[in-house]
């Protein structure tokens, strides 16, 4: 594969600019960055049309698409981890007064039920909370990257033209999953929903994944050890500002940075580590979300998620 430019779509992230910028390389191949905007486009288009030969893709997307046979393979490399407790914003005008209290009632998701944000989001409504999911009625704003879901019937979509907030503010949902709001009256449903996240890491090590990356299964077929090679370049680019993190070095650090230092610290450990190895855990609680919420037919074993050259790999 010497030579070859492998058509990439990633975010420019903190830990993926050496990447970007070209100053970390692979050493068999060479990177050929598309910038889509939002990257959620291109887990669309890598899911349905195969456009990439590496892309980022939301976890669960990827959970959804490989038990519909799509020709990827992630690797241990994950790229965005976040806390959902805040995700769950409610009316405070409303007669809503605890997570419980949404049973019964129509909660909004952004974009598709498949959505990552989303399945964190009622895993915690479900196991911290007691909720039980199959008494809501989920509104959609938008639909699936992976068109061969199928929704159950508790499962609809919002009229077009109207909004998650808009529908939320009049009263018309109980609350909404994964959309950012100005209104002072719509705030997140878990009190202290920041803290409540750190101290899920703290009290059981809780930290959840979002994105992973994913290869070509045509091109790992072709040469195992291409995932070796992305796999390393990932790690280095993702040292460099881990280092500059933990210096003290980023400029203008936006949520997610003060997010891994905060994890760095509470840690005392790499914020974004890859490999299954420190992620077993994240792994196997977002597949059995997601099978418990029906995205997928059965539970993965987290090593076949994998590439085969990169499970025993981890930096």
């Amino acid at each position: 594969m010497a030579g070859h430019k492998l058509k990439t779509a990633i975010q420019t992230l903190g830990h993926t600019q050496a990447l970007k910028n070209g100053s970390v390389r692979p050493k068999t191949f060479e990177l050929d960055f598309e910038d889509v905007s939002p990257i959620t486009q291109a887990f669309r288009r890598m899911v349905r049309g195969l456009e990439f030969d590496i892309a980022e893709m939301a976890l669960t997307t990827y959970l959804c698409a490989k038990s519909h046979g799509k020709r990827f393979t992630a690797l241990p490399i994950f790229l965005v981890r976040a806390f959902h407790h805040g995700a769950i914003l409610y009316n405070t005008q409303s007669s809503i007064n605890r997570p419980k209290d949404l049973e019964g009632k129509r909660v909004g998701v952004n974009r598709g039920y498949t959505v990552t944000t989303g399945v964190w989001a009622r895993g915690i409504l479900q196991h911290e909370c007691g909720v039980d999911l199959s008494k809501i009625t989920w509104v959609l704003s938008g639909d699936e990257h992976v068109q061969e879901f199928q929704r159950t019937s508790n499962i609809i979509s919002m009229e077009k033209g109207d909004t998650l907030e808009a529908m939320l503010a009049r009263g018309e949902l109980a609350a909404t999953i994964g959309i950012t709001s100005t209104n002072p009256l719509l705030v997140p449903l878990i009190p202290n929903a920041v803290e409540t996240g750190f101290q899920a890491l703290v009290k059981r090590g809780h930290y959840p994944i979002n994105h992973t990356l994913v290869v070509r299964d045509d091109l790992l077929e072709a040469d195992p050890n291409v995932a070796v090679d992305i796999f390393n370049a990932f790690v280095k680019a993702k040292q460099i500002y881990i280092e500059q993190l933990r210096n003290g070095q980023v400029a203008n650090p936006g949520k997610a940075d003060l997010t891994y230092q905060r994890v760095m610290d509470i840690t005392k450990a790499d914020p974004l580590p890859y490999g299954i190895g420190r992620n077993h855990e994240m792994i196997a609680c977002l597949a059995q979300y997601a099978h418990e919420q029906g995205i997928i037919s059965h539970p993965f074993e987290v090593e076949e998620l994998f590439a085969s050259a990169s499970r025993k790999l981890a930096g």
